[in-house]
C-alpha cells in the first residue's frame, strides 16, 4: 500500500467540535486550518484578524476548556485561523477536510457547494455529522468527490475519547477508508470502527436507546434520578456520572437533538415509541435547564449542595440516594452467570430494574445489529470507547450464558414486559451462535455475513502486539504472552523472541518496593547479557493502568515501624543505585510511560536512556504531598539536567522550573506538558495511540542498540552552591510570610533547594552525581523521622488526600 501521508488538514466550523478536532490535530503535529463564518464588521476590528474573530476566540477559548483538548495550550497559536470568503484557496493544499458545522442537512449542502470546487483532487473530504445520512450529505456531488467522501464521527472530547466511527457512502473508494483508518489510528491515536450509514451509527444509536430505556424504566419502577445513576455507574462498570447526570453533562438540548434525528428518520424502527422524547426532559428543555451549562437540569447545584429532580413535583429536593445494599451485593457478583441469575430473580425493584435495562439492551442489538454494524465486535467497540463501558453489551449477553439469557429475553417479550414486542431475530437461537455466542477466537459473528468475521489486517494493526479485545475473541494475554524469563509476585521478566527483555510489575498501580526494586536490578543485568535493549512497560497500561504510582509506603511499614526512619536507609540506597545501573547501563533502557507515572515511578522513567510516552501521560515528583523530598535521583537529575542545559549561563535559571515542579508538585496534564516541564526530553518520543505504545518502545530499544549504543559517561555536576540555596530561600520566604505557603512547606521547599543546589558550597563548584544521591538520602531519613510528615503520610494512606500542615 502507497503511504498516504496527512500534511495538512483542514476543519470547516469552529464550533465545539470543530475547534477541538483542531487542537487535536496539532497535538499530532498536523498543522491544521481551522474555517468559519467572517465576522459581520461590528464583531470585531480590523483587516484579517477583524474577519476570522469568530475563529479566534473559539482558538482563545481552547485554552480554558476543561479537560484541556490541547497537550500543551501554548500550541492553540499553531492553528490557522481562516473564513470562507477570503481564504478558500487554503484548501488546495489540504490532504484531509472535515466538516463540523451544525447538524443542519441544508446548511452542510450550502457550504459544499462552495468548497468543493477548491477541494484538491487527492484530498479524503469527511462529515463530522453525529447521525445525518452520509449519502445523503453526498447528494449532488459528482461521482469522483463522491468517492473521496465519507463520515468520520469523532466523540466528545476528541483528544479523550478513544472512538472515531467512518462510514462510507454506496460510492467510496475502500481504500480512503484504509487510509484515513491508518490515520486515526497511529496519528491521531484513535479506535476506528466502520458503521453503517444509518441514523445516529453505532454507538450514539445504542447509547441513546440505552439512556431513554433507562429513563423509561426508572419511571416504571419509581426509581430517583441519584439512585438511578449509582446503579447505573461505576457498579456497572460505565462512567460514574450515570445516566441522568451524563446527560446533563452532555447538555439536554443535545440529546434532544439526537432523539429527533431517530424521531425522525426511524418511524418503521419497532422501537419507536421508546424515541418519544420524555416528557420530563420536553420541560427541562423548555424551560431552558439543559443540565451543566445551564446549572440546572436533572441535577441542580445550590450551594455546596448538589439537589435532584423530582419527577412527581418538578420541584429540586436534597439528593445522594444510593442502591440498595443488596442490590450492591448482587452486582459485586464476578460470575456474570450467578450475578445475571440474581437480578433477574429478585423480587428488590432495584434489580428488577437493572434487569430491565439490560435486557431491553439486549433485545434491542439483537434485532438491530444486522443493519447498523458489520458485527457483534463493532457494537462493543463502539459502546467501550464512544461512552466509558468496561464491557460491552454483546460481552455481558455472551459472559451470562448466551442461551440462557435469550431464552429469558425472549420469554419477557412473549409476557409483554419488554419495551415492544418485536421477536429476536432467528440467528440469536440458531448454530453457531447458539453454542458458540457471538464472539469466538476465529472472528464476531456478522448476520449479514452470516459468519464469524475476523479482526482488519490492514498494515496499521501490525504496529499494535496486543490488540484490544472482547471476551471471548481471543487474541494473546500480555500477562502471560511470550516467554517468561523470570517472575515473582512482584515482577515478570519477559520476551516475544525479538531480542528485547520487557520488565512489567505486578503490584497494585505498579508501586515501588523491595520486590520492584530488585526485580529490576535483576532485569537490567539479564538484558545486559542476552539481549539488545529493556523496554519497562505496563501491559495494563493499555486499558488506562499506571506506569508507577511511585514508592509504596504500605510495603515498607513495617520496616518502619520496628526500626524507625533509619531502617529505611538500606532501602532507598538499594533504589538509588539500582536506577543508577539503570541510567548506565551497558544496553538502551527504554521507559515505555502511559498514565501516572508519579514520584518513584517518574524517577524511574528519568533514568532510563529514552522515553517513549503515551500521549495521556501524567508525569510528576509529588513526594512534597507526603512530606517527604524525591529520594531515587529525581531532584539529582534536576541539578543534573540544568547544568547541561545552561551550557556556561547562569544554572539557576534552569534550575528555577525543575526546583519549582518538584516543590509545588506539579504533575504534567500530557505528555507534550511533561516535555515543556522537562520530565520528558525533546527527543523523547510521544505516541497517540496506546497500543502502538510497546512496538514503539521496543523498536527504540532496538535501534539505539543497533546504532551502537554506549551509556553515558560520568561526568561531575556543576551546581549554585550557597549561591543558589539561598536565592531560592529568599522567595520561600517571601512565600512563607505572605501566607501562600505553610511553615512545614517552607521546610520541605528548603530542603529541595538545597540539594538541587548542592548545599553549603561555594557557587560553581563539582559534584558528583552520588553527592547529590546522598544529600537527598540524608534528606529523606530525616523527615521520615519528622512527626509533621508521618502525619502527612498517614493521612494520604487514610484518606488519600494531601494533608496541609
Amino acid at each position: 500500500m502507497s503511504n498516504f501521508i496527512v500534511k495538512k488538514v483542514a476543519v470547516l466550523g469552529a464550533g465545539v467540535m470543530g475547534a477541538q478536532i483542531a487542537a487535536h490535530c496539532v497535538n499530532a503535529k498536523v498543522p491544521v486550518v481551522l474555517f468559519d463564518l467572517p465576522a459581520k464588521p461590528e464583531q470585531g476590528s480590523g483587516g484579517a484578524a477583524q474577519k476570522n474573530s469568530i475563529v479566534l476566540r473559539a482558538i482563545d477559548n481552547l485554552k480554558k476548556l476543561s479537560p484541556a483538548p490541547l497537550g500543551n495550550k501554548d500550541d492553540a497559536d499553531l492553528i490557522q485561523a481562516a473564513n470562507y470568503e477570503d481564504n478558500l484557496d487554503l484548501l488546495a493544499g489540504c490532504d484531509l477536510v472535515i466538516e463540523a458545522i451544525a447538524e443542519r442537512m441544508d446548511w452542510k449542502h450550502d457550504l459544499y457547494k462552495k468548497v468543493s470546487p477548491h477541494l484538491a483532487p487527492h484530498a479524503i473530504f469527511a462529515s463530522n455529522t453525529s447521525g445525518l445520512s452520509i449519502n445523503t450529505l453526498a447528494d449532488g456531488f459528482d461521482d469522483e468527490l463522491k468517492s473521496r467522501f465519507c463520515g468520520v464521527h469523532f466523540f466528545n472530547p476528541p483528544r479523550y475519547m478513544h472512538l472515531v466511527e467512518l462510514i462510507p457512502t454506496a460510492a467510496t473508494r475502500p481504500e480512503i477508508l484504509d487510509q484515513l483508518e491508518t490515520f486515526l489510528t497511529t496519528t491521531l491515536g484513535k479506535g476506528v470502527v466502520r458503521a453503517k450509514d444509518t441514523p445516529n451509527f453505532i454507538a450514539n444509536r445504542v447509547g441513546i436507546f440505552g439512556m431513554l430505556a433507562t429513563m423509561h424504566e426508572a419511571e416504571k419502577f419509581g426509581l430517583s434520578v441519584d439512585v438511578v445513576d449509582d446503579l447505573t455507574g461505576a457498579k456497572l462498570g460505565r462512567a460514574k456520572s450515570g445516566t441522568f447526570r451524563t446527560a446533563d453533562v452532555v447538555g439536554l438540548d443535545t440529546m434532544g437533538h439526537v432523539i429527533k434525528t431517530m424521531q425522525d428518520n426511524l418511524q418503521d424502527d419497532p422501537f419507536f415509541g421508546i424515541y418519544k422524547t420524555p416528557a420530563v426532559l420536553a420541560q427541562l428543555i423548555e424551560k431552558g435547564a439543559l443540565g451543566q451549562k445551564s446549572k440546572a437540569g436533572f441535577y441542580k447545584k445550590v450551594g455546596k449542595d448538589i439537589m435532584r429532580l423530582d419527577f412527581a413535583t418538578g420541584e429540586y429536593v436534597a439528593g445522594g440516594a444510593k442502591a440498595a445494599d443488596i442490590v450492591g451485593r448482587i452486582l459485586k457478583e464476578r460470575d456474570p452467570v450467578k450475578k445475571f441469575k440474581a437480578m433477574r430473580e429478585s423480587t428488590n425493584p432495584q434489580a428488577q430494574f437493572l434487569w430491565a435495562i439490560f435486557r431491553d439492551a439486549f433485545h434491542y442489538i439483537a434485532v438491530h445489529l444486522e443493519s447498523i454494524a458489520d458485527n457483534a465486535r463493532d457494537v462493543d467497540f463502539a459502546m467501550r470507547w464512544g461512552f466509558g463501558w468496561s464491557t460491552g453489551p454483546f460481552e455481558s449477553w455472551q459472559a451470562a450464558g448466551w442461551s440462557t439469557v435469550a431464552q429469558w429475553v425472549k420469554e419477557d417479550i412473549d409476557a409483554g414486559k419488554a419495551l415492544c414486542n418485536a421477536p429476536l431475530p432467528a440467528w440469536v437461537f440458531e448454530a453457531p451462535v447458539s453454542e458458540k455466542g457471538v464472539h469466538t477466537p476465529e472472528g464476531s459473528y456478522s448476520p449479514s455475513r452470516k459468519t464469524y468475521v475476523p479482526r482488519s489486517s490492514l498494515p496499521v494493526y501490525q504496529r499494535q502486539e496486543f490488540r484490544a479485545k472482547v471476551a471471548g475473541g481471543g487474541g494473546a494475554d500480555p500477562k502471560t504472552f511470550g516467554t517468561t524469563v523470570f517472575e515473582d509476585e512482584s515482577v515478570r521478566l519477559w520476551h516475544t523472541g525479538d531480542d528485547v527483555l520487557i520488565f512489567s510489575s505486578k503490584t497494585k498501580l505498579h508501586v515501588i518496593g523491595d520486590g520492584v526494586t530488585k526485580g529490576l536490578r535483576r532485569a537490567i543485568a539479564e538484558a545486559e547479557q542476552n539481549f539488545k535493549g529493556l523496554v519497562i512497560w505496563q501491559p495494563d497500561s493499555m486499558e488506562g493502568g499506571a506506569f508507577s504510582a511511585g514508592a509504596d509506603l504500605q510495603s515498607a511499614l513495617p520496616a518502619f515501624m520496628t526500626g524507625g526512619a533509619k531502617a529505611m536507609e538500606p532501602l532507598v540506597r538499594e533504589l538509588q543505585d539500582t536506577y543508577m545501573a539503570m541510567k548506565y547501563a551497558n544496553i538502551p533502557v527504554v521507559a515505555a510511560v502511559a498514565g501516572l507515572a508519579l514520584g518513584g515511578g517518574c524517577e524511574m522513567s528519568l533514568h532510563a536512556s529514552k522515553r517513549v510516552a503515551a500521549l495521556e501521560s501524567y508525569i510528576g515528583l509529588v513526594e512534597v504531598g507526603v512530606g517527604l523530598v524525591p529520594a531515587g535521583g529525581g531532584l539529582k537529575e534536576c541539578a543534573v539536567r540544568a547544568f547541561a542545559e545552561a551550557k556556561g549561563n547562569d544554572i539557576l535559571q534552569f534550575l528555577k522550573v525543575g526546583f519549582t515542579n518538584a516543590a509545588m508538585a506539579n504533575v504534567s496534564k500530557s505528555a507534550l506538558e511533561a516535555k515543556a516541564m522537562g520530565y520528558l526530553k525533546e527527543d523523547d518520543v510521544i505516541v497517540f495511540n496506546v497500543y502502538e505504545l510497546l512496538h514503539v518502545a521496543k523498536t527504540t530499544a532496538r535501534s539505539m542498540f543497533d546504532a551502537g549504543y554506549r551509556p553515558p559517561l560520568r561526568r561531575p555536576v556543576q551546581v549554585t552552591g550557597r549561591y543558589g540555596w539561598a536565592t531560592i530561600r529568599g522567595q520561600l520566604v517571601n512565600m512563607r510570610d505572605g501566607g501562600f505557603i505553610s511553615a512545614y512547606d517552607y521546610h520541605l521547599g528548603d530542603t529541595i533547594a538545597e540539594i538541587v543546589t548542592g548545599g553549603d558550597i561555594d557557587q560553581g563548584s563539582y559534584v558528583s552525581e552520588q553527592w547529590l544521591l546522598d544529600m537527598e538520602r540524608r534528606a529523606f531519613i530525616a523527615l521520615l523521622a519528622n512527626p509533621k510528615t508521618q502525619e502527612r503520610i498517614m493521612g494520604m494512606m487514610q484518606n488519600g488526600k494531601p494533608v496541609r500542615n
